[in-house]
Formats: C-alpha cells, structure tokens, sequence
C-alpha cells in the first residue's frame, strides 16, 4: 500500500529537478533557439537524438554536399572538395569550396593548387539515351589550377545547382522523370538555400514548373543564356542524382525521403486540398479519362464514357491544353477518385491522384513491359491502387491493318529484333484501341469497389 505514494513522490521529484536544469540552462546559457527548437532541429536530419548536435553544422554546405555521395566519392570531396559520380542515368559532380560559374563560357572553375583536370557533364538524368542528350549542352569544369580566373560580377552565398530544362521536356512524364523527381532527390535536404543555374533555358518550362522551383529554392533561376557574367557562389552541384522511372529510393537520398514525402511536397506546392480519396465531398466518384489524339486513341471514346456514366462515374475528359496550366490541372487531378487512360505520358498525373484513388491503365500489345514499370510500379508506391486493362488482339487496331496471322501478332519478337524504331512505329505509334466494353466493364466495376472501401491507408 506504501509503494504508491513512494512512486508520486519519486515522479514529483524528478519532475522538480527537470524543471531546475532547465531553469539554470536558461539564465546562464541564453540563447534564442528553445531546447524543443533544438531538439527538432536536430531530429529533422535524422536520428540524431543520442548525442549533442550543433544544428549550424549540420546546416552547413559542407555536410549537405557531403550526404549526396557515398564511399570514395565522400572521402575525395572531404579531401579535395570536389567529386563526381557517375552512373548509367546521370552525372552528378559536387563542389564544396568557392566556385566561379562563367555563364558565357558554361563553364565551372573549382580553384585548387593541383594540376587542372577538366570534366564534361551534361546536367539531364538521362544519360543513357543519346537521342536526348543530343540536345543537352555540354558545361565544361575546370578542377584545379587557373591563372588567371575571370573576375566574379555577382557574389551569393547559396550553394548554386546547375542542370538542363531541355532534353525530353515537353512530355510530361521525362519533365517529372528526369527533371522534377531528380530535383528534389538533389536538393529537398537544402531546405531552400539553393540557387539553380538553369542551362538550355526553356521560358515555359519554368513558368510551368515555377511553384516547385519556389518551393526548392529561395532564390531566382539564373539563366546564362540571358545573362553572360561570372556568378561566384560558395559551393555547386552540377547534375542531378536520379533513382528509377517516377521513384524515390529513401536509402539513397539525403534525409530518407520517399515518394509518400515527394506527393506531400506536391500537395504544398500546389495547394492541393484531397491528401485520401476519402477526403473528396462529391455525390458520384470522379473518373478521369486521359483522351489521347494521335496514337493509342480510344476509337470508341464516346461508348466507353457511355457506359462509365451508366456505373455511375461522373466522367471528365481533360481539353485540349489543360495539361499545359499544371497550377490548375493538379487540383482537377487530385478532385478524381479514378483516372483511365492508354499507356502514355498523359498518366504521370496519377502523381497528383489522391491517396487510395484509383488508376486503371490500358495496356496495347507489346506494351506490357512499360506500361508496368513506367507507371504501374510507381503508382504502388504513390499509394494509388493500381489496375491494368490489357486488350486482346482484336482490340487493337494493328488487327485490322496486318491480320491475324501476320508476325505483328505470331512472331513480335521479329519486329523488336529490327531496332527500337521499327517497335514503335508499330506497337507505340502506330496502334489505335477498340475497347471490348464487356471486358473493360468488369475493371470498372473493380475499380468502382475499391474506392467504395475509402477507409484511409494506415501510412
């Protein structure tokens, strides 16, 4: 019966003697950071909570620079200030010493006392494919001794990020594979103290892309083809770092973020109201169905939306040059609790679908591999549940224009083996799709249940 009143009395004192440390801390060690301030500074970076933390060194460039390499490279940007990595996909080279960017000259001075060695990048994430890189220039840098350097007219004190906005911009899905996704992977950890060095300067890709950049960095895009002077910042990283098709490795970027945190980055930067499908106040489900005009079009569009209204869908069809104002595309997009569409570009949006929300990809012949791994994996990891349609081959319209027994159908693999060119101008570019609505009926109705079980996810 004693053990109870010894327990509140041991509580109440230790209570006491928290309260005392805090008091003291507070009139000798002044400051104007609070302990909670500190403790969630330094929580923020990671797990960090078991030792003291100076939070302004681990603000610092240094340490930011140093979380985007691993192994070697760590070790020689430690002890020379500047290292590369190289992969299949991208280049990504870090400087954390002063750098001199002459933006006439595209090219990055890394003063050191050892023997100049120079390095050629092409800042775009997608290496492996010269047909975009053709169009990617080439920025020079320079390791080492230079004498004499060029004079710096403007100074900052943010580490600068210099990549490419050409590429395969214009198409959605490359903007945010090889552009949008590398950018954050790059520089979320930065926490906006960054300024980015935009070469191959695209106007409309940036004003389309305005609120994310804003929202990365503090700062104004510099552009060198419209301003040739010499910027001096304290640090640089050139290129981005790159992962997978629409993927976040969180074991590989720089405070674990993972595709969950990136839609959350979106849902901030463009105001999106619907985080789960469960959020959206309608009185039918919202289906969105992509309309392409030119190559893998819905030849019986009209029929399908018939009967997508009849399940009891209210069926919008993006119009022409939506897709172009991403401001307000994105709140349309997170409004719908089911998206369709043929395998394409167009369904990079599901990256604005709320979670839990529906999105139903049909499949052409041939189409099975990407069709899966450019946005069927991903979209499992945005937390959207994910079917696939795949049509048989009388649905496709290479059945009326080859036949049934023609190689088109009995022997693919003699179409892929003539090259990548020849694949598409047959499976990619030149197949149209008549939708068996009977077959396609059943997805719908799949889907339709999915989204009637709206409980939200528990991540």
């Amino acid at each position: 019966m004693e053990k109870e009143p010894r327990r509140l009395v041991n509580c109440s004192t230790l209570a006491l003697s928290i309260v005392s440390i805090v008091l003291i801390y507070a009139a000798f060690f002044p400051s104007k950071d609070t302990l909670f301030d500190s403790w969630r500074s330094s929580n923020s970076i990671g797990n960090l909570s078991s030792y003291k933390v100076n939070v302004g060194e681990f603000d610092s460039q240094e340490f930011l620079l140093r979380r985007l390499v691993r192994g070697d490279n760590r070790a020689k940007l430690n002890s020379k200030g500047f290292a590369c990595h190289t992969d299949v996909h991208s280049d990504l080279c870090l400087a954390n010493k002063p750098v001199r960017i002459d933006n006439k000259a595209l090219t990055v001075y890394v003063p050191s006392n050892q023997p100049q060695v120079k390095r050629l990048v092409k800042p775009y994430a997608r290496q492996e494919d010269p047909t975009a890189m053709d169009i990617v220039t080439t920025v020079q840098i320079l390791h080492g001794k230079t004498s004499p350097l060029p004079a710096c007219n403007v100074t900052h004190n943010v580490t600068a990020v210099v990549f490419s906005s050409k590429g395969f911009t214009g198409n959605l899905f490359h903007e945010f594979n090889e552009i949008i996704i590398p950018l954050f992977i790059t520089c979320r950890h930065f926490r906006s103290r960054v300024q980015f060095v935009i070469t191959d300067f695209e106007p409309w890709w940036v004003q389309k892309y305005n609120r994310v950049l804003s929202k990365l960095s503090g700062y104004g895009v510099i552009n060198p083809n419209a301003d040739g002077s010499v910027h001096c910042f304290p640090g640089a990283v050139i290129g981005l770092k790159y992962h997978n098709n629409l993927a976040l490795n969180s074991t590989d970027i720089p405070g674990g973020y993972s595709m969950f945190d990136f839609r959350q980055f979106l849902r901030e930067s463009y105001n999106l109201k619907n985080k789960h499908v469960s959020e959206i106040q309608n009185n039918k489900p919202v289906l969105m169905l992509i309309s392409r005009r030119k190559t893998r079009r819905f030849l019986n569009e009209d029929l399908m939306v018939e009967m997508m209204e009849e399940l009891g869908f209210e069926v919008i069809k993006p119009e022409l040059g939506w897709m172009s104002n991403l401001d307000k595309f994105a709140e349309i997009v997170n409004s719908c609790s089911v998206m369709v569409g043929a395998h394409g570009a167009g369904l990079t949006n599901q990256i604005f679908l709320p979670t839990g929300a529906v999105m139903i990809q049909v499949v052409p012949l041939q189409n099975e591999w990407v069709s899966t791994n450019y946005f069927g994996e991903p979209a499992k990891e945005m937390g959207v549940r994910y079917l696939e349609y795949k049509i048989e081959p009388e649905e496709s319209s290479l059945f009326d224009a080859y036949g049934r027994n023609h190689p088109v159908f009995t022997d693919p693999k003699s179409i892929i083996s003539k090259g990548y060119y020849a694949f598409r101008s047959v499976y990619v570019d030149g197949q149209d799709l008549n939708i068996n609505l009977e077959r396609f009926r059943k997805t719908l109705v799949q889907a339709m249940q999915l989204i009637g079980d709206r409980a939200p996810f528990n991540r």
